[in-house]
């Protein structure tokens, strides 16, 4: 890519002086939807590359590059990496360029109100890194914060709206210890382009137009939330110039003075003040609490399919535990024989993953606080034996967890805990070969809808089962605990081919991120797919039993021979957001999911 291609990022960068992260009831909550086809207009401002790389995506062709690509969800923040790598910059460096633009034009994703997770490919070292910056529980909670007077779980979105729901943000501590580790570029500097698009305005996606429209009657219950989303009471439209000089205001003090600016002093008492203080639904996050914050460093979960190591994020997160688990039961089948259109595939990675499932809602949480088997639970010899109950020609009448090797016996109670498919994920790779996985979150569409400073704050907390114990009268490995980080399902992968990375990929979708992921790798890996075609393909996803088929593709075909497989069957729409780039001796290769507004651009 030459210099001049990038003219809408270096023209978002003009002021930048370049320097030497009940389950069954999920269902009933509605995914994102997808992104309003009126891009082009949303975009009118972008580059000739990232309009170039949006028609691609459209078309169903990936975006090529020699030495450096970002993939992520807003062409806005793709820009801003893309102007990080183009001048030498670091994985890691363009990571927070694209976050932080993240933050201001996709803010019912994620931001600087919650948490990631960061998946780390060192090409000199040769070596995985994973790093936790998960939200997590105040100090003063319990474990029956989600319940009411009489020990009845809370309904759901009553727990969500308010400061109740609110944990811990990780994502500013995480941007400084990423640079820490992996940057090359000036800190401050990164911040460059938000903050000119916070001071100068923005035009809305339509995604974001749409999002606020669905929920204005939540975002319409805080005044600071109203006020930016809803000015004058009314939603803002695509198109719209959006300014969020707040925004700018807490961008600079982080870039002047680190990530402690944002969880001691003036910003983290706005913080605290939003949600002890959040009318009708205060919560329990203390100035404590943020000050005593720490990114933890974890080894890599790796997972063996088809000569491959499917490499991510392990406890909190049961992402990669999860994918491991479906792709290691799917090892002795013959998916790449039977093909992406044939039903009987969709059956063995249905029932995989609901296998899968029944072992993450018993032993997945955040292992600090319990223990979680987590080598057992990949181990080869233990997916091989649950593969075999596989073998039949109808779908599993019932599931139940397995009994993966421990090094002590304890006994968990199955969770029913909701995760909502809100989230954004961004992949990276930089002309030193080092390569990024990072998924980000604030939870639900919006988080808690506590605007404060300019940032949303996370609903983080909601994760955690909102129950004790099961039925049975055994305890939940999710309950809630202070300072417990809640089980997630993201995902952030990087698939190892003999030591190197060969595919760096993830996705927002709450708890069906795991399938959405898996689905990307057997369609890459078992199918040929390009990444485009891998992450473009419909989505089939099971979780609990129901077969979910992506609404208006052709996998809708399949829907009745899925039932007379004896799956119950339902159309609805799956909104992933997959980003993925492959890495071949012939140079990178990236793709976007259609559904959103994403793009990969490389050069």
């Amino acid at each position: 890519m030459t210099r001049n291609s990038l003219t809408g990022a270096l023209l978002l960068c003009s002021i930048w002086a370049w320097p030497a992260a009940a389950q069954q009831a999920a269902d009933a909550v509605a995914p994102e939807a997808a992104a309003p086809q009126t891009e082009a207009d949303a975009f009118a401002e972008l580059g000739q590359a990232a309009r170039d790389a949006l028609a691609a995506r459209d078309e169903g062709k990936p975006v090529t590059a020699q030495d450096w690509m970002v993939a992520a969800a807003n062409p806005l923040a793709v820009e801003a990496g893309a102007a990080v790598l183009e001048r030498g910059g670091s994985a890691a460096d363009a990571m927070i360029a694209v976050q932080a633009v993240l933050g201001l034009v996709e803010p019912q994703s994620s931001g600087l109100g919650g948490g990631a997770f960061l998946v780390w490919y060192d090409a000199a070292s040769g070596e995985l890194t994973t790093l936790d910056a998960r939200e997590t529980a105040p100090l003063a909670a319990t474990p029956t914060y989600f319940q009411d007077e009489n020990g009845e779980p809370l309904a759901f979105y009553d727990a969500v709206v308010g400061g109740r729901s609110v944990g811990t943000p990780g994502t500013p501590a995480l941007l400084e210890d990423a640079h820490r580790r992996w940057g090359k570029t000036n800190w401050g500097r990164l911040f460059d382009p938000a903050i000119a698009l916070a001071e100068g305005g923005f035009a809305v996606s339509p995604r974001l137009a749409s999002q606020v429209l669905e929920d204005s009657e939540r975002l319409g219950r805080f005044p600071a939330t109203r006020d930016y989303f809803l000015p004058g009471g009314t939603a803002i439209v695509a198109g719209d110039r959006l300014k969020n000089p707040d925004y700018a205001n807490v961008l600079r003090r982080i870039a002047a003075e680190g990530s402690r600016a944002f969880y001691v002093g003036a910003i983290a008492e706005g913080i605290v003040d939003a949600v002890r203080n959040a009318e009708g639904n205060p919560g329990l996050l203390s100035a404590e609490d943020l000050a005593r914050y720490r990114v933890i460093e974890r080894p890599a979960v790796c997972a063996e399919y088809r000569d491959h190591d499917i490499c991510g994020m392990g406890p909190p997160s049961s992402g990669a535990l999860t994918v491991g688990q479906i792709l290691g039961m799917l090892a002795g089948y013959d998916l790449a024989g039977l093909g992406a259109e044939n039903p009987e595939s969709w059956r063995l990675i249905g029932d995989a993953s609901r296998l899968a499932f029944a072992d993450r809602g018993r032993y997945m949480a955040d292992s600090d606080y319990v223990p979680v088997p987590v080598e057992g639970l990949v181990d080869p010899a233990y997916l091989s034996e649950r593969g075999k109950l596989l073998a039949g020609d109808d779908a599993l009448p019932e599931v139940s967890a397995g009994s993966p090797g421990w090094s002590h016996a304890m006994l968990w109670g199955q969770d029913s805990a909701i995760e909502l498919p809100s989230t954004s994920h961004i992949s990276i790779v930089d002309a030193q070969g080092n390569a990024l996985s990072m998924t980000t979150t604030i939870e639900n569409g919006f988080g808690s809808r506590l605007f404060t400073q300019g940032f949303l704050l996370n609903n983080e907390l909601t994760d955690f089962s909102f129950e004790t114990h099961d039925d049975a009268g055994y305890p939940i490995a999710n309950r809630l605990e202070p300072g417990k980080r809640p089980r997630s399902s993201m995902a952030p992968s990087i698939v190892m081919k003999d030591d190197k990375p060969v595919l760096v990929i993830g996705s927002p979708g709450g708890s069906r991120i795991i399938g959405y992921v898996a689905k990307a790798v057997i369609g890459h890996l078992d199918w040929g797919l390009d990444v485009q075609q891998a992450v473009a393909l419909p989505n089939v996803v099971n979780r609990f039993g129901t077969m979910d088929v992506e609404a208006g593709t052709s996998a809708t075909g399949m829907m009745q021979a899925l039932a007379d497989l004896g799956f119950e069957v339902g159309e609805t729409e799956l909104t992933s957001g997959l980003h993925a780039i492959a890495i071949t001796p012939e140079g990178l290769s990236g793709g976007a999911d259609p559904r959103r507004e994403g793009i990969a651009l490389g050069g």
